[in-house]
């Protein structure tokens, strides 16, 4: 949840550092800090809110050798004595992504032995830790090898040290953390945005490995100890895919990624004549005709895509599919099904919620496992026998808009070659969603076009403090993201249930404060939804109707009609999810809300 920056060069290095944290202040954003080392001292600047003003700050700050974090408050309330980095004894300083679970007992033992703590964060234990292992003569790889060993949780480090200013330690267990390899210099981040500026050579860690680098080279040790060598690899990433041009924000530039995002992620099926098991990996033929139901693990909202899916899966491909909270399923008695393929869904990959439930139901003798992911390089991806990129490039807005509708092509993908695999699906057939999925990208452009419109409507939402979303059958999940959306952005408390839900309770809240946004596809479901909507009329609630063009929906006084340019049969819910984006994104402006960074929120959720 928060970011990690670290160089070691022959060049002033607080910069790089300062651009870095720029670059993954989407990670988290309630303080940020810096340290160097400078004339043999450790010289730290931090700052409560964002790394515009730790830059401010930091001005006359210069060395070699620093590490820098943009934090996510978990333990302790944002503040400048709990922002990163952590200094123990004036000579080690540690920056930390992650939780330490048995901090408190760690805490008790270093405060007996003589530390004193400054912070609410579990974070400073591992300072000390570090520290009284280095007292004892031990290397600074040594002693921060030593003082994982006594951490029970998820970490990334990064540590330097006062005396050694030719010498970065960084480790990771449960939380990304990359090297970026230069000349003469050498990087460490979360994130490969980050490191965009300075290299495009990166390796990804391992989980487990420990670092010590230095402007020279490095070396890798994996859990053991024992030293290896991992790839170095080219990032894919241009420094252009990660700049905000002419946009305002981040949200509205990936909502108009959307028709690219989409043409990527199908390129591999679109250019060819049929639908192979081969994309999902080369076991996946053998797993799909061993399998007889679907598990789908997800949080937020790739949980939404897999509610989604639920429905073309068990219609399309007739296979019953299962849809879990990630951060709910480990935690409950459940009855383990070999035959089950367990479809983890994340858009980072290192969801530490999904990363849990996954390794639970494999130890529950689950065997089959797919990531659906938009990060090659991530744990999820590593973790299970097939996967699907979704390609939806980097996504920098906390609020996911290309890496939804990516992921829901992704699972159609899914759908489609389960439905084949078992002799649900006609050459005919396949041939026409073959075709409805190279003409998605072009209809989605098409939805894109009612932004003006949308912005309009956006007006009547600015006063308002609640709202009701309502879908039906297979646009309910797309209700539902429309709600997390609104709530995410504008801080409108915002819910969303099935229309038929209405008149067993929600029907109580509305009146003529209570917007109800309604998704209204030309589906077997119309005229039961039409029903629901004439209940929100009789008690002088204000529709606003997202309508295919058929659907026969009309304005009139309370009711207001976004009309969609085309019926996309079961593709609807991807058309169908853009307007609700929008309608967040004009509503937050509306309202003066930070739209990328909106509070308590943060991306990449690597903290259970």
């Amino acid at each position: 949840m928060c970011g990690i920056v670290g160089a070691v060069a022959q060049r002033n290095v607080v910069p790089i550092l300062l651009e870095g944290l720029q670059r993954l202040e989407y990670r988290g954003y309630d303080s940020a800090g810096l340290v160097v080392v400078r004339d043999g001292q450790l010289e730290r600047v931090r700052s409560t809110g964002r790394v515009a003003e730790l830059t401010e700050k930091s001005a006359a700050t210069h060395g070699l050798i620093g590490i820098a974090h943009t934090r996510w408050a978990t333990h302790g309330a944002p503040s400048e004595r709990n922002a990163h980095p952590h200094i123990s004894k004036n000579h080690i300083a540690v920056v930390h992504n992650g939780i330490i679970e048995n901090y408190e007992a760690l805490r008790t033992y270093l405060t007996a032995a003589g530390y004193e703590f400054t912070s609410d964060t579990d974070t400073e234990v591992i300072a000390h830790l570090v520290h009284s292992h280095y007292a004892r003569g031990n290397s600074l790889l040594a002693a921060t090898q030593a003082a994982l060993a006594e951490l029970v949780g998820a970490y990334a480090i990064g540590v330097i040290a006062a005396d050694n200013p030719d010498q970065l330690i960084c480790a990771r267990r449960g939380s990304p953390l990359l090297l970026g390899v230069g000349s003469g210099e050498h990087f460490v981040a979360s994130d490969v945005s980050a490191l965009l500026p300075v290299t495009r050579q990166v390796v990804y860690l391992e989980e487990g490995d420990v670092v010590e680098l230095g402007r020279l080279g490095y070396r890798i040790f994996d859990a053991q100890g024992t030293q290896v060598e991992r790839a170095v690899q080219v990032s894919e990433l241009s420094n252009e895919s990660v700049q905000l041009g002419a946009y305002r924000h981040y949200m509205q530039k990936e909502i108009h990624e959307q028709p690219q995002a989409l043409a990527d992620t199908l390129e591999s099926v679109c250019n060819s004549q049929s639908l192979v098991p081969g994309i999902f990996g080369a076991e996946a033929a053998a797993t799909f005709a061993d399998i007889d139901s679907i598990l789908i693990l997800a949080c937020g909202t790739s949980h939404h895509a897999g509610l989604a899916a639920r429905y073309w899966l068990e219609e399309i491909a007739g296979i019953r599919c299962n849809v879990e909270i990630a951060s709910e399923y480990r935690y409950r008695t459940s009855v383990p099904n070999p035959k089950t393929l367990v479809v983890v869904i994340s858009q980072s990959g290192e969801t530490a919620d999904t990363q849990a439930a996954l390794n639970h139901a494999k130890a529950q003798g689950h065997g089959h496992t797919l990531a659906i992911c938009n990060v090659p390089e991530s744990a999820l991806v590593r973790l299970c026998k097939l996967r699907l990129l979704t390609r939806a490039g980097p996504e920098i807005g906390v609020a996911s808009t290309k890496a939804f509708t990516t992921q829901l092509a992704a699972l159609f993908l899914l759908t489609l070659v389960l439905a084949k695999t078992r002799g649900r699906l006609t050459a005919q057939q396949e041939q026409q969603y073959l075709h409805e999925l190279r003409h998605l990208p072009s209809a989605v452009q098409k939805v894109l076009e009612l932004e003006p419109l949308i912005a309009k409507l956006a007006e009547h939402f600015a006063g308002k403090q609640h709202a009701l979303f309502l879908g039906r059958g297979l646009h309910y999940p797309i209700a539902l993201e429309g709600a997390l959306k609104l709530k995410e952005i504008s801080y409108i408390h915002a819910e969303a249930y099935p229309a038929g839900e209405l008149k067993h309770g929600p029907l109580a809240l509305v009146d003529k404060d209570m917007p109800v946004i309604s998704v209204a596809p030309n589906d077997a479901l119309l005229e039961k939804l039409k029903s629901n909507l004439q209940e929100v009329r009789a008690r002088g609630g204000e529709l606003y109707v997202f309508a295919d063009a058929d659907t026969h929906i009309h304005a009139a006084d309370g009711i207001h009609i976004m009309q969609m340019p085309e019926h996309a049969g079961y593709l609807s819910p991807i058309l169908h999810t853009i307007p609700l984006q929008l309608l967040a994104y004009y509503v937050a402006l509306q309202k003066g809300t930070d739209v990328d960074k909106p509070r308590n929120l943060a991306k990449s959720v690597t903290v259970e």
